[in-house]
């Protein structure tokens, strides 16, 4: 273990202690100073709202913007809070005209609701949507870029990708895959729903065009967390999905992109303003980032590794599982999926593993093959991982 006493950190967490939790990776559950943080933001909220609104929230937010930027080494000014990726892409979607006729290009292991986002792009522009297929088990990122080239073609428009694939913990090259994609003048949507805090992030690094990503998996933020980063150049791009009160700049407002007394650019505003809302979990990253911070982020991806590298020497050949994950450090973290058996009826196990063991994981069918993806973090034991290879000794046979 590379720290002495991850039970101590894993008592600082609101837990279900009647439940094995291997599954981060749709949501994280949030720490209980996190939770007392954004519970306390909420009384202030519910006790005099326009107080808060008006008055509490423009500093509250412009430092939350600030911490979460610094978090992942990007452009405050370039940053919009979201509810989640699914928002932040649909912003996306529904600002870009691209050229026509031409194509969108998305891996086959693409989440199955922004799949169908840009497939509507494509039908309303007169695009054609098209897919190329992961290597499988690839050794290095290589592999990844290759094929991604290969795809890429003149008609190519718009790529998008996740950075870390939702159903295997697969992480894509997102850098070499968005440094090819410019050289060929296709605009780049990186989907980052598992980044921020599953990797060491770096926003200036990667040159995309735009990247979204998620603060309510392994951040483990409050639901309702999540962000767009768009590129230098694309200030323009984009148009809010909803017209509010900050569509139109108030008389005597600043540049488009310098902060203003609501704690945001005019810009910004322009694209998170949808109304009266609780904003509340926005207000909260910063205890978020500053509780892992205490742990140490290098510390815990290293035991979100070691505890996933147990998973995959305690589950590999168990009951006819194989596994879907790379093992190579720059392809993989905190998660490990396993195909299962030809014939495993994969909606009926995700349900006897709840109901019968409490055990919370992923499960999802795939044309070729059903998956099974344990998400550990920190606060992920050893035991837990044992419960589940128990449980599926008993709901499952080997072949």
């Amino acid at each position: 273990m590379v720290v002495a006493d991850w039970g101590n950190a894993r008592e600082q967490m609101l837990l279900d202690p009647t439940v094995v939790n291997l599954n981060t990776g749709s949501g994280g559950p949030l720490s209980r100073s996190t939770f007392a943080h954004v519970t306390s933001l909420r009384s202030r909220l519910a006790a005099e709202p326009m107080d808060f609104l008006l008055r509490e929230v423009p500093s509250l937010l412009g430092k939350a913007r600030e911490r979460m930027a610094g978090f992942l080494g990007g452009d405050p000014r370039r940053l919009v809070f979201t509810t989640n990726v699914t928002g932040a892409v649909n912003l996306v979607a529904s600002s870009l005209d691209l050229a026509a006729p031409g194509e969108i290009l998305l891996t086959d292991h693409e989440y199955t609701p922004m799949r169908w986002c840009w497939e509507r792009v494509a039908r309303r522009q007169g695009l054609a949507l098209r897919t190329f297929r992961l290597p499988t088990l690839p050794t290095g990122p290589g592999e990844i870029v290759d094929a991604a080239v290969a795809a890429m073609s003149p008609r190519t428009r718009l790529l998008s990708f996740s950075h870390v694939v939702s159903s295997t913990g697969l992480v894509l090259p997102a850098r070499e895959l968005c440094e090819e994609a410019r050289r060929r003048g296709i605009v780049t949507v990186v989907d980052g729903a598992h980044a921020p805090a599953f990797t060491d992030l770096d926003l200036d690094g990667i040159p995309c065009d735009f990247y979204a990503g998620s603060g309510h998996k392994w951040l483990l933020a409050p639901t309702g967390v999540g962000f767009l980063h768009f590129g230098a150049g694309h200030e323009e791009s984009l148009e809010p999905l909803q017209v509010s009160w900050a569509y139109r700049s108030p008389s005597g407002s600043g540049p488009p992109d310098e902060p203003d007394r609501f704690g945001r650019t005019p810009r910004v505003r322009g694209l998170e303003c949808e109304g009266t809302r609780d904003i509340c979990p926005w207000l909260t990253v910063p205890e978020s980032i500053d509780f892992q911070a205490a742990l140490g982020h290098d510390l815990i991806r290293s035991r979100m590794r070691e505890v996933a590298g147990y998973a995959r020497q305690r589950l590999t050949g168990w009951q006819g599982l194989e596994p879907a994950t790379p093992e190579a450090a720059a392809l993989s973290g905190g998660m490990v999926a396993f195909r299962l058996p030809e014939g495993t009826d994969a909606a009926g196990l995700h349900r006897l593993l709840w109901e019968r063991f409490r055990i919370e994981t992923a499960v999802a069918e795939r044309p070729d093959h059903s998956l099974i993806r344990v998400s550990t973090h920190f606060y992920t034991t050893e035991g837990e991982i044992d419960c589940l290879a128990e449980a599926l000794k008993e709901l499952m046979r080997s072949p």
